[in-house]
């Protein structure tokens, strides 16, 4: 089972389409889905389980599989749990909204003997993103997505292509996120052909604090894992910056001009955030 330190790509495929989700490891996803909720349809739900297990013994060894279950409210969850093969990265659960609910979860796993290494939860729902901040605090939840179309629906609301409507919502699973420590995965773009669209909506998604973005096409894991990775420039403006302001720091000055920006510790944090998303060790640049 491999380790996951970050997700930057989260490749979504339907169980039902093993043709599909045999593709995933060839885009560079940091992670595969096996869904077996939204793209499974109720008639087909014991099909996709046995299908999964089959997956995750082909998949697992080299590929970090997660598989999503059926929210904890719906009527396949037991099933779902129940059929959990060894092997698994994690489970996404969707539609999280309580914290008795995220215990019930800790108790079946339990029951079940299951031991999974991540839980990645699904706020999507209006209930689920007012409490994210307790939910993400949950000893249960790993990492946490913003699922735009559910929470959408759930207002009863409608889907723009600026998305004015769910800034507020998508800004507050961020902070959410920075406040419990739980990484964050930004939304997906349900118009695959849109790859200008996905680009913005990963830049912006970076820029407020998430660490990866939901893909449902192969197409998009590229775009997500470079826009969340910082360029060679950054890299390099963030290594000078860091190397004047640290030379200025030990001389006792507290703020410098860098390339006609002020630079000061908040500035340098970001620089270092940098360096750390590049993996680069930069203990020796003001870290």
């Amino acid at each position: 089972m491999p380790a996951i330190n970050r997700i930057r790509s989260l490749l979504f495929a339907p169980a039902v389409r093993p043709d599909l989700v045999r593709k995933g490891p060839a885009t560079g996803a940091d992670a595969i889905v096996i869904d077996l909720e939204d793209a499974t349809p109720p008639n087909a739900k014991d099909e996709a389980r046995s299908i999964l297990r089959e997956l995750v013994d082909e998949l697992g060894a080299s590929t970090a599989v997660f598989a999503r279950i059926n929210d904890i409210t719906s009527p396949w969850y037991g099933d779902d749990l129940a059929s959990l093969p060894h092997g698994l990265t994690g489970i996404v659960v969707p539609k999280i909204e309580t914290g008795e609910g995220l215990d019930r979860l800790q108790r079946d796993l339990a029951a079940l003997d299951i031991v999974t290494s991540t839980i990645i939860g699904g706020l999507e729902t209006a209930l689920g993103v007012a409490d994210a901040r307790v939910l993400l605090t949950h000893p249960m939840i790993d990492m946490a997505y913003f699922g735009a179309e559910d929470f959408i629906a759930d207002m009863g609301g409608v889907r723009t292509d600026d998305n004015t409507e769910v800034m507020y919502a998508r800004s507050q699973v961020a902070l959410a996120g920075r406040l419990a420590g739980t990484p964050t995965i930004d939304q997906i773009v349900a118009d695959f052909r849109d790859d200008h669209r996905f680009h913005r909506e990963a830049v912006e998604a970076r820029s407020l604090g998430f660490a990866g973005k939901l893909c449902i096409h192969p197409a998009q894991v590229t775009i997500a894992n470079e826009a969340f990775t910082p360029s060679v420039d950054e890299v390099d403006r963030a290594r000078r910056l860091l190397a004047a302001y640290t030379e200025a720091a030990a001389s006792g000055v507290a703020s410098i001009a860098f390339e006609g920006q002020m630079v000061d510790e908040p500035v340098a944090v970001q620089a270092r955030r940098v360096l750390a998303l590049a993996d680069i060790d930069h203990r020796d640049e003001g870290g």
